[in-house]
């Protein structure tokens, strides 16, 4: 037998009248008959809690013998997740569950093969979209957003989606933002120790200082002692060591949604992604966490994850480490040096200008008072003074996102009318401000080298600035900046050294000379983590009268969102770039003053009124999936270990934990999955988890795209109303252009999946979601090819039941040999594809078995032995009609766990095998020869072949054979 035994009534069509019974001729596998069948075995799971994973301790505790037992160590364990859905009123089109059936088919397969698989999902629900619906319509976000989730669940159970229902979390629930609140006070409470690599409790910085183990240098109080301090001091101080600080910072303000926005949320043009307003840049004070302490760390450990190597590039450029030198360039006149972090101190002889970030603190102190005399005028921007010139252009680029200003094709900037010195060679050079240079990475200052940098170029050109080639080069520079490498020319001591030689000479000559030091940067920044709006999580931070923030106990969590009024911030002008924030929570003005003990008596406090972004409810649900009922901490370190724990026996020794398979789109490959990994690993560092990384392995799927449709004015009309007739397409009986592209409600081309499973039933839609392509590809959708997944069904429907009478159809005679042989070929190959997420072709398979049995057994009914297994293997696919199948054979077990079919090695093994035979290379004939035929056989039997006969004329001349594959002939 190919799987294991399992009970089985005497008939073949045990409980055949359950789904479907009535009059002749209607047991057709119809979309009504599958509707029936879907919400049966829906409910039979939910009652028989088919999906539910134990844990090793806590109220979700079970028997994991059958799993290898409770140990960090057992194998038998998956944790299988999908990124956190945000439940949007507009609810799901066919593109959203692409991912979720692909990780439901691979749970249910390793379910099937005796895991334990932990798969649930949650809602990632704290948004702006609700937010500004209760804006619009005074409906409280809660409101709008659990209806959301209802729909949302809904459309999704229908899928029937292998979901322990228990664990399903969402970030508005008060009992899961409470330990998102927790981790914030203890990333707070924390800081970086850099000489031992991790973060550590801030009570232990505090015990050192009062030891006397840590002194103050590095700090504003270097060469005081710790108990010199007063109170304010010593807060002072360890505030700057924390992990969470507060930072006046360059922020993208929006004064039309009253909310600082993150770089993510703002457009290439500078507006908001939500409401098209316009953004400006603005200092104000906000949380900032200190994910660059965690730089190295973020970056090295990249190398020990499963992960897509696009996605790992995109984190490696985020992060950005760059080998250089920081450079001092003097400005004589203004008695300051401007410091310039460059990858290329090797380039420093062809430095001929410098460029500051418009917000750069030296501008001002740098701006001359009047023109130097002959200043170029492209220089001036036609300005009267420097100053005028440069208030004007930092007005004129207020509004640009960082995207925008690196994007920016057309390059401007203005002169500040003053000169710095080269260190290298004491030329003057000019030193002027653009928006292309940003305060957010190195120094927010460069030493420009056109002759070698594309921008650097672009720039000179537009401004007639001199060009120096330093790096030599045959096509010379003037047309274009050479970026290669090549030797060191016009550059004194350097001529001749390549480049990296060149590098470690001047960064040695700078140090010898306090000119500059040879360093490390980073490209990323500090993550800015608060927003002023009323729906997200609100801080455990309250403030004294002296304005110290103090984080709240554990004891006094949660801290909950108030009731309010008015869920708008305060009105601005949404052109005003002046207005200052005023969160909406401010104005729940009882809440926000509040009398505490936090150990010193009962005192007066002011709440923040910020809230946290979205990004920090997603940057740990994993850990609150495997222990969702724990009132006594996030997650119980034994539940964690066992889950994602590291496991060196099956991920080699540089395992470092985390979940099995994580699936999602390709849209979060920085950001979400950097902030996880950056909350994971202050967990780690703090002894919460015992897995250094959240996510093991990543998959990133593709995404559903759909044709649409523009009439004549341009205006997109419904899809699903357009007609194809004589090689055009027509709406209302007019002419309209067809283009491809994301399915969704802008380009009226969305299908939803209810209507799919209603017209087609549920286990037809996740067949053909699965057989469009490769998971990791785009495809095109399209609802008339959807048959053809049904008929495929309806094939495998055959094989069991008499259509006309419901009557059970398999056989019980024995298999023949090739039909054994081809079902064995299909275990071996389905196995493989449902663990390497290749479910089109496992799709491709079993429809080439339906096909043989269909085909050879019409008239006698299949082989009860083949189509079993074949009922087992498409299970992981169409878990409905897989379920009514296995039951109609007789058994009573449910098919959730197993068995899945084993191949049988021995009826792998292929007796006879086809060898090309050509003549002069050509093919001209193919033959059937056993499998383990020699040389001198195979030669006999190509020169034996009738067609091969009647092309030769006599003897070859040589005979080459190819084990195998060949036999070529040369007359």
């Amino acid at each position: 037998m190919t799987s294991a035994d399992t009970s089985r009534s005497n008939g073949s069509s045990a409980g055949a009248s359950s789904v479907a019974d009535g009059a002749p001729g209607t047991h057709r596998y119809t979309a009504e008959l599958a509707g029936q069948i879907e919400r049966r075995w829906q409910r039979n799971w939910a009652d028989r809690h088919a999906y539910e994973a134990p844990n090793p301790v806590g109220p979700l505790a079970g028997d994991l013998t059958p799993y290898g037992g409770a140990s960090a160590d057992a194998p038998d364990k998956v944790f299988v997740q999908d990124m956190f859905p945000y439940p949007s009123g507009a609810g799901l089109h066919v593109g959203h569950p692409l991912g979720f059936i692909a990780s439901d088919v691979y749970a249910r397969y390793q379910r099937m093969i005796g895991k334990n698989v932990l798969h649930t999902m949650g809602f990632d629900s704290f948004g702006l979209p609700a937010e500004q619906y209760a804006v619009q319509t005074g409906t409280h976000p809660r409101t709008t957003t659990e209806a959301n989730i209802e729909r949302y669940l809904g459309q999704i159970r229908r899928l029937g989606l292998g979901h322990d229902e228990r664990r399903r979390v969402a970030t508005t629930d008060v009992d899961f933002y409470r330990w998102t609140q927790w981790i914030f006070a203890q990333i707070y409470n924390a800081f970086y120790d850099a000489e031992q690599g991790k973060a550590r409790p801030i009570s232990e910085l505090i015990d050192e200082f009062d030891s006397g183990a840590r002194t103050l240098d590095g700090t504003a109080y270097a060469g005081q002692t710790w108990a010199e301090l007063s109170g304010a001091g010593r807060n002072e101080v360890i505030d700057s060591y924390r992990l969470v600080y507060q930072s006046d910072s360059l922020v993208n303000w929006c004064p039309g949604l009253g909310t600082v926005l993150a770089n993510e949320e703002v457009t290439a043009d500078g507006r908001s992604d939500r409401g098209n307003f316009p953004v400006f840049r603005k200092h104000l004070r906000q949380w900032m966490m200190r994910i660059t302490a965690y730089s190295d760390r973020l970056l090295d450990d990249l190398d020990d994850l499963d992960w897509p190597e696009k996605v790992q590039t995109m984190q490696r450029n985020w992060i950005g480490r760059s080998r250089g030198a920081q450079v001092r360039f003097a400005v004589p006149s203004a008695d300051a040096a401007i410091e310039v972090f460059t990858t290329r101190p090797d380039t420093l002889f062809g430095a001929t200008y410098m460029v500051l970030s418009p917000e750069h603190p030296l501008v001002d102190t740098l701006t001359a008072g009047a023109w130097p005399d002959g200043t170029d005028e492209r220089w001036t921007a036609q300005a009267a003074t420097p100053a005028d010139a440069i208030a004007a252009y930092r007005s004129s680029i207020a509004a640009k996102s960082d995207l925008e200003r690196q994007e920016n094709k057309e390059k401007t900037g203005v002169f500040t009318g003053t000169f710095a010195t080269n260190p290298v060679d004491g030329r003057d050079v000019p030193v002027f401000i653009a928006d292309y240079v940003l305060m957010g990475y190195g120094t927010g200052a460069i030493m420009a080298v056109p002759a070698h940098d594309t921008r650097d170029h672009e720039f000179a050109t537009v401004f007639g600035l001199p060009i120096r080639e330093v790096i030599g080069s045959e096509q010379g520079v003037d047309a274009e900046a050479f970026v290669g490498d090549g030797p060191l020319v016009n550059s004194d001591f350097l001529d001749g050294m390549r480049v990296e030689e060149a590098k470690a000479a001047i960064i040695a000559w700078l140090e010898e000379r306090g000119a500059g030091t040879g360093t490390i940067q980073y490209k990323l920044r500090d993550w800015l983590f608060a927003r002023q709006r009323y729906w997200g999580e609100p801080f455990p931070i309250v403030y004294d009268d002296a304005g110290q923030a103090h984080v709240l106990p554990e004891s006094m969590l949660p801290v909950e969102l108030p009731e309010v009024d008015d869920y708008a911030p305060v009105s601005f002008d949404p052109e005003d770039a002046d207005s200052e924030p005023s969160p909406p929570l401010a104005k729940a003005t009882d809440w926000m003053t509040v009398e505490l003990d936090l150990g010193d008596g009962l005192k007066t406090y002011t709440r923040d009124a910020n809230v946290m972004p979205q990004w920090a409810g997603s940057s740990w649900y994993q850990l609150r999936y495997i222990d969702p009922t724990n009132e006594d901490t996030l997650c119980a370190k034994e539940n964690e270990a066992y889950w994602m724990g590291p496991r060196p026996a099956l991920h080699g020794p540089n395992d470092p934990g985390g979940l099995d398979l994580y699936i999602g789109g390709v849209e979060h490959a920085v950001l979400h999955l950097l902030y996880s990994r950056f909350w994971h690993k202050v967990l780690f560092d703090l002894g919460y988890v015992t897995s250094r990384e959240p996510y093991r392995k990543l998959f990133n799927q593709g995404m559903i795209q759909a044709y649409a449709y523009k009439d004549a004015r341009g205006i997109y009309v419904p899809a699903e109303e357009v007609t194809e007739r004589d090689g055009g397409f027509f709406y209302n009986g007019e002419p309209v252009t067809q283009e491809y592209g994301k399915m969704g409600k802008s380009l009226k081309n969305s299908v939803t999946p209810d209507d799919i499973a209603t017209d087609y039933g549920a286990d037809t839609l996740r067949v053909y979601e699965m057989f469009m392509g490769p998971l990791d590809q785009s495809r095109p959708w399209a609802t008339k090819d959807v048959v053809g997944s049904q008929r495929f069904l309806q094939r495998i429907w055959r094989l069991v039941v008499d259509e006309e009478t419901g009557a059970g159809r398999v056989s019980d005679a024995d298999a023949d040999e090739d039909t054994l042989r081809l079902l064995h070929k299909t275990i071996a190959g389905v196995r493989e594809d449902y663990e390497a997420l290749r479910n089109n072709t496992a799709v491709a398979k079993l429809t080439v078995l339906t096909n043989h049995l269909t085909k050879n057994f019409e008239a006698t009914g299949a082989p009860r032995a083949i189509v079993e297994p074949l009922v087992l293997m498409l299970a992981p696919l169409a878990p409905h009609i897989a379920e009514e199948l296995w039951h109609r054979l007789g058994h009573e077990d449910l098919l959730v766990r197993g068995p899945f079919p084993i191949a049988d090695d021995a009826l792998l093994v292929e007796d006879t095998v086809e060898i090309v035979v050509q003549v002069k290379g050509k093919k001209r004939s193919v033959i059937q020869v056993a499998a383990d035929a020699d040389e001198a056989t195979l030669r006999t039997a190509a020169l034996a072949d009738e067609k091969i006969v009647g092309l030769l004329d006599g003897e070859p001349r040589k005979v080459i054979v190819v084990p195998g594959r060949l036999v070529n002939i040369v007359p």
